[in-house]
């Protein structure tokens, strides 16, 4: 049987047409930009938000993940925007006929028949609101289908639906109205949410509080409707109380730029920061700088000694203090005293000295270089162990002399300590290292001490709770042995308490604690360590 030609015509049309929507498809891909620039949201490692960044332009769009939204807002998001979005292919034509017939009936635009699809490729590429617009988004919302699961769908509208000012998202919105994910909604939460992107500029609860209530109200009319909630529930929500505007979480602030900084590309970094203690040290930092006067500045770090996990890393007392802008736990400042145990340390390992070792504390001149005591006196005959403890400057540049000074400035760099010194080729210079003559950071004492405590292996910080900071991934290095750290660390328990004795009743049951502190020439810097 002979095909007539106008089948053969019909279908070769019908092949044609086919290929040139695959190759206009190929050719012109939906632009996805704006679906890949996210805010990024640093979290501590229990999942409390501690920091939130804006995007480039200053508004605030956080990606959206379905399974930490309430289902119940989904239920009620597709309710009220896209019955049918489950089935429809981007294009609803059900949706179209019947807004079409409503339409011709008012005579006038009653509704839209706008997919969630359309919807999301209007966000992802916004036109002016023409007839040709919508050709293109229904076009584009095709493409979308062929390319995203409907689940993928949803979180791209949902981080980019417009919530009135610079929010863009659902969670931008939990945040800047309910200080929260939006895992867990109430009834008006979720129907102010719903009616927002609808009109986020007239419907503002912050700006237009009369518009949005009223707006509200009648998405929870409308789920009551549709049996998502009962008549009674929507009118107790609808007499709720409209949110105020929030400010995003803004704490650990240089802390957050170093989490940052290690996980480029990530927009939800779980940091091993301790957001409790963060937020107290925060506190501390700021009680403690306005006591001590308007141009000091107090930089604190917490290390987990046993994982090197970062637990609270506070770079200043304050931004609204002079240099509080600059992270201080990574700014080169000099130590003091604090490297006197890995000097007396080395002298252990090497045979030198041992803790009983007596030394003299008693004016001595190295070259041109003669140091003295803090309090300018001296106390003659010491054991090494005394003269650790009460921080004495003669024995411990004897030490280091008798170990050297460049071999220890190699020991410190080897563990992770890069002493900034400016080289004059002689060795005075270098023994000035044992009273702070050379620049390190809080990290790099930090690591020192996390080495100290754990049997003498140096190992990088870590700053990321789930152990993809590169730099935690270091093999350790051996700084000193166990028996010399054990040793050393025992001699700093026993050390006086800087402040003199304490009274009894507060230091009775109380763990000691190895510390050393520190003093830099001129009073600049005052550290404690331990």
């Amino acid at each position: 049987m002979r095909i007539p030609v106008w089948v053969t015509a019909i279908h070769a049309a019908i092949l044609a047409m086919a290929a040139g929507l695959f190759v206009l498809d190929r050719a012109l891909p939906p632009d996805m930009g704006r679906g890949t620039e996210m805010s990024v949201v640093v979290t501590d490692s229990g999942g409390r938000a501690l920091r939130v960044f804006p995007v480039e332009d200053g508004r605030w769009r956080l990606a959206a993940d379905i399974d930490r939204i309430d289902p119940a807002f989904i239920d009620a998001l597709i309710a009220i925007e896209d019955q049918r979005f489950y089935e429809h292919a981007g294009v609803d034509p059900l949706a179209v006929m019947r807004a079409a017939l409503t339409s011709a009936r008012a005579g006038r635009i009653v509704s839209g028949a706008s997919t969630l699809t359309m919807q999301t490729a209007r966000l992802l590429e916004p036109r002016p609101r023409t007839l040709g617009s919508k050709i293109v988004e229904s076009w584009r919302a095709l493409q979308l289908e062929r390319r995203l699961s409907k689940d993928e769908i949803l979180e791209l509208y949902l981080s980019l639906a417009p919530y009135g000012g610079n929010l863009e998202g659902i969670r931008a919105a939990s945040w800047a109205y309910f200080g929260r994910e939006p895992e867990r909604l109430t009834a008006e939460q979720i129907a102010l949410l719903v009616a927002l992107p609808q009109s986020p500029e007239v419907r503002r609860p912050d700006l237009r509080p009369a518009n949005a209530r009223t707006a509200r109200a009648a998405i929870l009319d409308r789920l009551a409707a549709s049996s998502l909630l009962t008549p009674a529930r929507a009118g107790e929500a609808a007499g709720e109380d409209l949110p105020s505007r929030a400010d995003f979480p803004a704490a650990a602030w240089h802390a957050a730029d170093e989490a940052r900084r290690r996980a480029p590309g990530v927009t939800d970094i779980v940091t091993s920061l301790d957001g409790g203690l963060q937020a107290e040290l925060e506190s501390l930092a700021r009680a403690e700088a306005e006591l001590a006067g308007h141009d000091v500045q107090i930089a604190i770090l917490v290390v987990e000694t046993r994982t090197r996990a970062v637990r609270a890393a506070v770079g200043s007392a304050g931004r609204d203090r002079q240099g509080g802008w600059i992270d201080l736990t990574d700014r080169a400042r000099s130590p003091g005293s604090t490297l006197k145990p890995f000097i007396y340390a080395l002298a252990f390992d090497d045979g030198f000295a041992t803790s009983g070792t007596r030394m003299a504390d008693i004016p001595r001149a190295f070259s041109a270089y003669q140091p003295e005591n803090f309090d300018r006196s001296f106390r003659g005959d010491v054991t090494v162990a005394e003269a650790l403890q009460h921080s004495l400057n003669v024995p411990a540049v004897l030490a280091l002399d008798a170990v050297g000074a460049r071999r220890f400035a190699a020991s410190l760099d080897f563990a992770g300590a890069h002493g900034r010194i400016t080289a004059s080729g002689d060795d005075d210079a270098g023994l000035a290292i044992a009273l702070g003559g050379v620049g390190l950071t809080v990290r790099e004492v930090a690591t020192l001490y996390a080495a100290l405590g754990d049997g003498g292996s140096a190992r990088p910080l870590s700053w990321l709770d789930d152990q993809s900071d590169i730099d935690a991934a270091t093999p350790a290095q051996p700084l000193m042995t166990r028996e010399t750290a054990d040793e050393i660390v025992s001699i700093l328990r026993r050390a006086p308490h800087p402040g003199g004795r304490m009274p009894a009743e507060l230091s009775r049951g109380a763990p000691r604690i190895a510390f050393k502190t520190g003093t830099s020439w001129g009073f600049r810097d005052a550290w404690a360590a331990g």
